[in-house]
């Protein structure tokens, strides 16, 4: 069997970190693209061959993708997205990449009410129209993201989102690495011109969200809904860049009217195995959402 080789954009970030984890020990060839190698250490460390390349430049990605016959393709969020899925295409296919994975965004399409739906659905269009074997994850809201509202569950047992009474199907980023790296180790076919959704096993409300991370840390944890105004003037004042502050509260919006309460079985379909529950993300994260947690932060910020 001749080898495989995978490149893999994105590598720094929680994703395609997860899905480098999730390959240890196959027999794939793991190459990552990093605008800096010395930053990506640890990746060399795991095995992971690394490549200098930024998909901002379509000229700095030749050497990256010589010899590569799949690419995992993920890139940041951003008016740029669909340009930087376009530069790692278009080298795909003079290298003679056989196959594309790409991570896109629930509900990506020409219509969808968010900017970065309708971003990634131009991405996503184009590679259906590439040429080359593709799969698509467009995974639900992430269970990390609440990661990012651990310190102030930590430190006040509370936490504020602008999404009213909204119901999510959200998903554990590690499901979403293992239904990807099922995907990227196989070479049957299976998988070909598929479009998967992937989430949780519930769609579950935020208020079920504070129940269950009060129930990891043994302490009252709540939610707190806050105007869409609130919300935006917050991240613009913690210094968000305004695009990512208006894309952030188009989601909210979104959600909040019941765009995200659906549940799939595509995790379960492609690894044969139950993803994880938010009870059970809330166990394996307990110590972030621990007051133990905001007095190291306070401590490391003094």
């Amino acid at each position: 069997m001749t080898e495989q080789t995978v490149l893999i954009t994105g590598a720094t970030g929680a994703v395609s970190s997860a899905v480098i984890d999730a390959l240890a020990g196959s027999e794939l060839k793991l190459r990552a693209l990093v605008r800096d190698p010395a930053k990506a250490a640890a990746l060399r460390a795991r095995g992971v061959e690394l490549v200098r390349g930024d998909l901002d430049e379509a000229e700095s990605l030749k050497e990256a993708f010589e010899g590569v016959t799949t690419l995992w393709l993920l890139t940041a969020v951003g008016p740029r997205a669909p340009e930087n899925s376009m530069n790692a295409l278009w080298l795909a296919r003079q290298a003679g990449v056989r196959r594309v994975v790409r991570l896109s965004a629930i509900g990506a399409a020409h219509d969808a009410p968010t900017r970065n739906g309708r971003l990634h659905a131009l991405s996503d269009a184009e590679v259906e129209a590439s040429g080359l074997d593709f799969t698509i994850l467009r995974p639900h809201f992430f269970m990390q993201n609440m990661l990012g509202s651990a310190a102030s569950i930590a430190a006040q047992g509370a936490f504020y989102l602008a999404m009213g009474d909204a119901r999510l199907g959200m998903v554990d980023v590690r499901d979403i690495a293992a239904m990807a790296a099922s995907v990227l180790r196989d070479d049957t076919g299976a998988h070909r011109s598929k479009i998967y959704t992937p989430t949780g096993p519930a769609s579950i409300s935020f208020a079920q969200v504070a129940r269950d991370i009060a129930a990891a840390t043994g302490r009252a944890v709540q939610y707190v809904p806050v105007s869409l105004d609130a919300a935006r003037a917050a991240m613009l004042g913690a210094g968000m860049p305004p695009w990512i502050a208006g894309m952030l509260i188009e989601y909210s919006r979104a959600y909040a009217a019941g765009w995200g309460d659906f549940t799939t079985r595509h995790v379960q379909d492609v690894t044969s195995k139950e993803p994880r529950g938010f009870e059970s993300f809330a166990r394996d994260f307990r110590a972030a959402f621990s007051p133990a947690a905001a007095v190291s932060d306070a401590a490391r910020s003094a």
